[in-house]
């Protein structure tokens, strides 16, 4: 594949998003002083004190090499390594940790560290809307799994049937982003089993991504388990961004399971992407403070809140809701097919959603709950006034 056709699949891969990023309701109104603007997973508030604190107190340089280049760095590995333990029960290695530019770093160099242009990457619709173009960007050939709403179950049958002898790899997400469903013990096990004889049929290890950016945004008391406690061939995905409510504070990590194949080989490649990406490391000032990152999350029972007001609330006027089990986000099925033209008219009355569309779900449309109280009244009657 010659790197116009290449890059010619990226940019058809996100035309649809960034056409409606440049040029649809969010264009024209994100910025109108009242808006209810539930669309992304930013904050609608000031960040979390403990993060300021963080930042400043670990701005302070301890010796002349505190701003110097950082690769993934001793001290911050360890502090990931000893959290995945504490939280999975698997003895993860500080030297199996790449510390990366967010989730979307991890996965970027991972894939391209992973796969070549004969190789296909099974991703699961609906998707985060960028799963695809970081398929492309390695050479590889996304295949996507379709997953029914309103439930979202993992689709085991349709899973087998789409691994191939060219696939090299599977992304999971759970909790999942636009569904909030999480995938439980049971299911990952039966995912683990269909992983490993299709791995052996075809003679090579097919790598479980599980992308665990909101893996601690997580309600009703569900205990979330890994993939990695069921699958050796497993690389954990993470980012402290969701967790503190600032995503533009870039810093996560992609930790091979300490049973995964030819370790070592893939750390290193891992890493050689790292560089390749042009520095795909976090900056040292995030890396310093990891310790204190760690420790720090926004306040999940406020949102479990929100978001039992906003399905409670939507319920009752009659649209069609799932209730999530975890991450910032809830999705309603539009009272009309046409997604787009729904969330264009519910922009007129106040509130900004993502529409469907943009994440492989016509007819559905994406709440964040990210948003302030204040702005889930003000967004409550705006859903109300367009169904009028």
């Amino acid at each position: 594949m010659t790197a116009e056709n290449r890059m010619d699949r990226m940019i058809r891969s996100v035309a649809h998003v960034f056409d409606w990023f440049g040029d649809g309701a969010y264009a024209r109104h994100h910025l109108d002083p009242d808006i209810a603007d539930f669309t992304f997973g930013n904050p609608q508030e000031l960040p979390l004190p403990g993060l300021v604190s963080a930042l400043q107190h670990h701005a302070v340089p301890q010796d002349k090499d505190w701003f110097a280049y950082k690769f993934s760095e001793p001290a911050p590995r360890a502090v990931v390594a000893a959290s995945l333990q504490a939280r999975t029960g698997i003895p993860f290695r500080d030297e199996d940790i790449a510390l990366t530019a967010g989730a979307f770093g991890g996965l970027g160099v991972t894939i391209r560290a992973l796969c070549d242009v004969d190789d296909e990457v099974i991703f699961l619709s609906p998707p985060w809307f960028f799963y695809e173009l970081m398929i492309a960007s390695s050479g590889a050939t996304p295949v996507r799994v379709r997953l029914s709403g309103p439930d979202f179950a993992l689709d085991h049958d349709a899973i087998a049937a789409a691994i191939t002898p060219r696939t090299r790899a599977i992304i999971v997400n759970s909790p999942n982003n636009p569904t909030g469903r999480i995938y439980r013990p049971a299911e990952l096990a039966a995912l683990a089993r269909l992983l490993e004889a299709a791995s052996e049929r075809h003679g090579r290890p097919i790598t479980l991504l599980s992308d665990e950016a909101y893996n601690r945004i997580v309600f009703d008391g569900i205990e979330f388990e890994s993939a990695a406690q069921h699958y050796g061939p497993t690389i954990t995905i993470y980012t402290y961004g969701k967790t503190l409510l600032a995503p533009g504070q870039r810093v996560g990590y992609a930790a091979l399971n300490p049973e995964f194949p030819d370790r070592e080989a893939v750390n290193y490649k891992i890493f050689v992407q790292q560089l390749a990406a042009g520095w795909g490391f976090p900056n040292a000032l995030l890396q310093h403070a990891m310790a204190d990152l760690e420790a720090l999350s926004v306040d999940i029972e406020a949102l479990q809140r929100r978001r039992d007001r906003m399905v409670a609330a939507l319920t009752e006027m009659g649209y069609e809701v799932t209730k999530p089990e975890g991450t910032f986000y809830l999705m309603v099925r539009a009272p009309d097919a046409d997604d787009m033209a729904f969330t264009e008219r519910l922009a007129e009355h106040g509130a900004l959603v993502l529409p469907g569309a943009i994440v492989e779900s016509p007819g559905w449309f994406r709440i964040s709950l990210t948003a302030s109280d204040a702005m889930v009244e003000r967004g409550l009657e705006a859903f109300r006034a367009v169904l009028r």
